[in-house]
């Protein structure tokens, strides 16, 4: 038998060693319980910083272990994925925690009858009442305001990628970054002076008009960003055929990027759900049902929750009754995600195997 041969039956003495899949879970173990014995003794009652104290020794020990055994380089690379996960999890946790403490206080008063009727004549600190008003209320100003800020949003987005061109796209497109991070309230304050002006007293439809500035930069900015998705080849078969430029926009551009549109306008109108600052200003409050939103103080969600907060002077029930509009707005907003969602797969390219 060759010299050569027997070399290559040799086993490789440069494969390095690596910790079983298990390791990770095993550190994590370890860690939550010496983290807790750390913070017992030192007399930490907070769970917060039991987890804090539990992921630091996480890190460290993960790093410990895998330079001894794998190296240090390896053992970088492991420090980077448990730092990954010790951020998603501080970003987890603490959403979790929020949906539980809502959904297990929200279903005390959460029924039919809470859902159906409005709170009339029945007091803040009292039993009873629902939020009917209220949900009438954020649909309506909810409804006016994607009616009015989902086409111009579009439409603007449209422009910017399709015809935007020197100083007036710039201004434009400098003016909706700008309107992207404006407080709620200044929003309210712009309507609120329109009112003053005018002499109007608070109505739904002001509401709407707020929500609507709040609204239109995010669908710009969605819109904008899937318009600029769509291949140049497919404008440009179209235009080489002779379709106007309008109608290629109309017929081709807008039926590509139908899905990603869709999606913006559903997750700026669940961004505008739970607005209150400019509710409270222009809309006012109003425990009766007003089906009216362009008459008369309406009532709406996030404005029901504050009032129940701000004024039940200690009473279980209306602090039950927040915690109940809190949950149904919490759903209210997932539904939405959800449907944003299934119609981005929907109208997501289907490709063949």
């Amino acid at each position: 038998m060759s010299t050569a041969a027997v070399t290559d039956k040799r086993p490789s003495t440069l494969r390095a060693a690596s910790l079983p899949r298990w390791t990770p879970w095993a550190i994590a173990a370890g860690s939550l319980v010496l983290g807790i014995g750390i913070s017992m003794g030192a007399g930490l009652d907070s769970q917060i910083q039991w987890g804090l104290i539990a992921a630091v020794l996480f890190v460290l020990g993960t790093f410990g272990i895998a330079a001894r055994v794998e190296g240090r380089r390896q053992a970088k690379d492991r420090v980077a994925t448990s730092l990954v996960w010790v951020a998603f999890l501080l970003a987890v946790v603490p959403l979790v925690s929020l949906i539980w403490v809502t959904a297990v206080r929200g279903v005390k008063v959460l029924d039919l009858y809470f859902l159906t009727h409005s709170m009339g004549v029945v007091a803040d600190t009292e039993p009873g009442g629902g939020i009917y008003h209220a949900i009438i209320g954020s649909l309506e100003q909810v409804g006016l305001a994607t009616l009015i800020g989902a086409p111009i949003g579009v439409l603007t987005a449209i422009y910017l990628v399709e015809y935007g061109r020197g100083r007036l796209a710039k201004a434009v497109t400098f003016f909706v970054d700008v309107m992207t991070g404006i407080p709620s309230i200044v929003a309210g304050l712009f309507i609120l002076s329109l009112m003053l002006i005018f002499k109007m007293q608070p109505f739904g439809f002001a509401g709407s008009l707020a929500l609507t500035i709040l609204m239109m930069p995010v669908v710009v900015r969605s819109t904008e960003e899937m318009l600029k998705l769509v291949p140049n080849e497919l404008r440009e078969a179209s235009l080489a055929l002779g379709v106007p430029k309008w109608r290629t926009i109309l017929k081709v551009v807008l039926p590509t990027s139908i899905g990603g549109i869709t999606t913006g306008v559903m997750l700026a109108v669940a961004r505008i759900a739970g607005e209150t600052a400019p509710v409270l200003l222009l809309v006012f409050g109003n425990p009766f049902i007003n089906n009216n939103p362009f008459e008369g103080a309406q009532a709406s969600l996030p404005l029901y929750i504050y009032q129940q907060f701000a004024n039940s002077a200690g009473s279980g029930a209306a602090f039950d009754r927040a915690w109940a509009a809190s949950l149904t707005l919490i759903a209210f907003v997932m539904i939405l995600n959800l449907v944003a969602r299934g119609i981005a797969r929907w109208k997501a390219p289907k490709t063949g195997r």
